[in-house]
């Protein structure tokens, strides 16, 4: 069945196969004026697309030698077109060859028959190789424009010195607010920084703690780690393991747990005059994991409230918003009251607590007997207890024990930012997982403030 002409608005069949040679086949493709519908680019002729006879000139011709079939010559191009106009605008391009085109057309016209058709032939040339020459100079500039899209900065081998000036790209990796803050949080941990087991030559101690920072702020994988910082993947592995050891050890020796003195001398205005006998404002957190292999550790880290595994910590705050108490994590399925009994808060040699302070927490944190024998009081809302609705008084004291106990939402809420207590623990430092929340709850501690002076 003979195939339709391709050209715009010709219904004839039959005809000529566009050339092999790309430049040829590139002239062939201006030639006819047609733009792909989806693109709007210049159309792509397919293996089986013609151009029938009628657009070539019978001086693209020759005989064969046997004189009774033509054939197209080398170099011929279509130049025969009976173009429609369309009813949408004309671009600026079209236009000036329109205005072009038909200024030269009309002058024969005023002269003499014969010339019309040697005019109108020199034209078609003329402005075919024009358009030819704006369409392959728009590919180029096209290609030009990839190629500058294409060419990313390089920042090189990643280090906390190349982001100095920068607090946005500092804050963003680490959480610290600058460079500063940064190396003040370095230098709390200690000159043994400088002394680890595992040492890298190829990154000195304050990048190997910024890679480790990205880790958890970011959590990246250590293959992107070794491809920016241009170390191996088993390097990245060992720097972040050593760290968060080392980490987990220097924040510990930090007693965040403050006296009952600084917490009173610390403690808000409106937060002393409702519940001033608060300690400690408590509430936990759970972390999601990646799938344990184990069927046992599937088993005790399965969360019925989160409905996937997860590590499950109790975290506490002063009412200024200072974390004082981060236990450690045990399993999804351990519950509130479990976590609690196995921390030092009911150790009396621990000293936590003195005769009549209180504790803010949720409902669903039932240990007042657990801390009934050091005389310390457990603030929770009040129960319905069979009853169809609470006593106004009730109802006053609940919404003024919600709107102290949102600070240590807050300050969960924030210390998630770290990525890697957002988006899962993976198996390989599924060990080091109580150890990675302890750590990013006491950075959090370097934090300024838990609300922002504008909010």
């Amino acid at each position: 069945m003979p195939q339709r002409c391709c050209v715009p608005g010709c219904k004839a069949s039959g005809g000529h196969r566009f050339p092999n040679d790309p430049t040829l086949r590139m002239k062939w493709r201006v030639a006819i004026r047609r733009t792909d519908v989806k693109t709007k680019k210049l159309w792509n002729p397919g293996q089986h697309d013609v151009v029938c006879y009628d657009h070539f000139l019978a001086t693209d011709y020759r005989r064969t030698l046997s004189g009774d079939r033509c054939r197209l010559t080398e170099n011929a191009i279509p130049s025969v077109f009976k173009f429609m106009k369309t009813c949408s605008e004309e671009s600026p391009r079209a236009k000036r060859f329109k205005s072009r085109s038909d200024a030269s057309l009309a002058i024969p016209l005023l002269i003499n028959d014969d010339s019309i058709d040697v005019q109108y032939e020199t034209e078609i040339e003329t402005t075919k190789e024009a358009q030819e020459s704006i369409i392959i100079n728009d590919i180029e500039s096209s290609q030009k424009s990839k190629n500058i899209q294409c060419d990313i900065p390089s920042f090189g081998k990643f280090s906390i010195e190349s982001f100095k000036e920068d607090n946005k790209i500092i804050n963003y990796y680490t959480g610290f607010q600058d460079f500063d803050h940064y190396m003040m949080f370095f230098h709390c941990l200690g000159p043994s920084a400088f002394e680890l087991e595992f040492k890298c030559t190829l990154l000195n101690p304050v990048d190997q703690l910024f890679m480790t920072l990205i880790k958890l702020r970011q959590n990246k994988e250590d293959i992107e780690l070794s491809m920016l910082f241009q170390v191996s993947q088993s390097t990245v592995s060992r720097i972040i393991i050593t760290w968060i050891n080392y980490m987990y050890f220097q924040l510990k020796e930090i007693n965040i747990w403050p006296s009952q003195e600084i917490i009173k001398e610390t403690m808000p205005s409106d937060f002393s005059k409702k519940f001033p006998k608060t300690r400690v404002i408590m509430d936990a957190t759970e972390i999601p994991i990646e799938r344990p292999s184990n069927v046992e550790s599937q088993s005790a880290t399965w969360s019925n409230y989160k409905h996937k595994n997860t590590l499950k910590a109790m975290i506490g705050c002063s009412p200024r918003g200072a974390i004082t108490f981060i236990s450690d994590s045990y399993g999804g399925s351990a519950s509130d009251r479990q976590i609690i009994e196995k921390s030092n808060l009911l150790d009396p040699a621990s000293q936590s607590f003195e005769k009549g302070d209180s504790i803010m927490a949720d409902r669903g944190i039932l240990v007042q007997d657990l801390f009934a024998n050091q005389g310390v009081q457990v603030n929770i809302p009040n129960f319905l207890k069979g009853k169809s609705q609470l006593d106004p008084a009730e109802v006053l004291h609940d919404r003024r024990v919600a709107s102290k106990r949102i600070h240590i939402e807050r300050v969960i809420g924030l210390t998630k930012s770290f990525k890697i207590l957002k988006h899962g623990i993976c198996k390989s430092k599924l060990q080091l997982g109580s150890r990675i929340v302890f750590i990013c709850f006491a950075i959090s501690n370097f934090r300024k403030n838990i609300v922002h002076r504008n909010a």
